[in-house]
């Protein structure tokens, strides 16, 4: 193309300087330097009008190729709407570095790296929301640590509504992490702000309140029911707003965000499970801090065992820095997370319903005793992690405050939640 536009510029001066001349210009004007200049800035004309056909030519296949991808993208808008919506998760956290993604350390595999791989495959996101959770309006209602599982956790985020949208995403998913549901969501719905409470459980061999001096290795060992109410009348005393600097880190007695409220904490029937008695903690209130939880039940197994008097509990809500143990993490389960006062807003608007997830009990109650449970289970026995933290209690020391190498110990543990 380029050389046929030469050729017919060239044909084009050869007959239009011997019209000229036919016409009775003279050779002098046809051969001054004035008019050659002319037909020179023509022709550099024409060479640059040629050049810049080139270069549309060059550049048309990739903007060709945006236009088609942005055309793809959204044809895909109209095809499959964008909603924000609430999911339902279920997970064993053992083996994964906590819930929250840290996409400048992909070395530490979490729970959302696994969610986001998973939505992307399965076409829910763009690819790019992957990398910028943001873009996605994503949250997480709460976060739990190394090691945490959930069988109740909700993340809140927009994604295409795809048909059989939980069956390609869990497709997508290793069997011990399952989206169990979703529903709908108001646009400005955040999973962590309008959340009200979050319950947790705590899963331990009985024989974690046995005396002190009972061998604690000794699986055999069963809870009687006069034990099970003193360690039921202990955890009571939690219920209220107290002040737990105490039961975290880099907290003072003054900081306001160290007041929780606590609205139940009991423990269940204990149940053998491998010829072993466990039983089951539960814990609810509007938010807890690292290391909490774990904490009080701590401080609790502490007093029943018999190293302090109960009277610590009300000493640790003081300004004095008092000495808490921290029990395992391992047990650990993020329950099920509350939105009471978002579903009284909006759950019977006739759009949106509520958050309760009844429909989904049976679901998680089956992920539990499949993935949950046994996990914990096989891992207390084999590893022992309640067994070897019992027998460090003896060198805390409840009555006076606890030392700077205490709370580094603390510190390189790993925590539960954070919320």
């Amino acid at each position: 193309m380029l050389r046929s536009s030469r050729i017919i510029h060239i044909l084009s001066r050869l007959t239009f300087i011997p019209t000229l001349k036919n016409k009775g210009w003279p050779d002098s004007v046809l051969k001054s330097r004035g008019f050659c200049m002319s037909c020179k800035m023509t022709e550099d004309s024409s060479d640059a009008q040629i050049k810049a056909l080139k270069r549309a030519a060059d550049d048309t296949p990739v903007e060709a190729e945006h236009e088609g991808k942005k055309l793809k993208t959204e044809q895909d808008e109209r095809k499959y709407p964008k909603k924000k919506v609430a999911l339902l998760m279920a997970y064993s956290g053992k083996g994964y570095y906590g819930m929250q993604r840290n996409a400048k350390n992909s070395q530490f595999r979490t729970i959302e790296d696994e969610l986001v791989t998973a939505l992307v495959k399965a076409e829910c996101i763009p690819e790019g929301h992957g990398d910028d959770m943001k873009k996605m309006s994503f949250q997480r209602c709460a976060r739990t640590d190394k090691g945490v599982s959930a069988a109740g956790q909700v993340v809140s985020l927009k994604v295409w509504m795809i048909d059989n949208i939980l069956d390609k995403i869990n497709a997508h998913l290793p069997p011990h992490i399952r989206i169990l549901g979703y529903k709908r969501v108001t646009g400005g719905f955040n999973s962590k702000n309008n959340c009200d409470a979050r319950t947790y459980s705590y899963m331990l061999p009985t024989v974690s309140f046995s005396p002190k001096d009972y061998n604690q290795e000794d699986t055999s060992f069963r809870l009687n029911s006069e034990t099970l109410q003193k360690v039921n009348r202990l955890f009571s005393l939690y219920k209220g707003t107290h002040n737990f600097h105490n039961f975290t880190s880099q907290k003072g007695p003054r900081d306001p965000s160290a007041k929780r409220y606590i609205t139940h904490m009991s423990c269940g029937e204990p149940f053998v499970r491998q010829e072993a008695e466990f039983a089951v903690i539960t814990v609810r209130g509007q938010s807890f801090m690292m290391h909490q939880i774990r904490k009080m039940i701590g401080l609790v197994i502490a007093v029943v065992k018999g190293y302090v008097d109960e009277a610590v509990i009300e000493r640790s809500w003081g300004e004095d820095k008092v000495d808490v143990p921290k029990a395992p993490g391992l047990g650990l389960v993020l329950e099920r997370v509350h939105f009471d006062r978002y579903n009284k807003r909006f759950g019977g608007d006739g759009i949106h319903e509520t958050l309760d997830w009844t429909e989904e009990e049976e679901a998680i109650a089956a992920f539990k005793d499949k993935h949950i449970y046994p996990s914990i289970v096989e891992t207390e026995l084999n590893e022992k992690s309640m067994v070897n933290w019992m027998a460090t209690l003896y060198i805390h020391d409840f009555e006076a405050t606890s030392t700077g190498n205490q709370e580094r110990k603390d510190d390189d543990e790993d925590g539960n939640v954070s919320d």
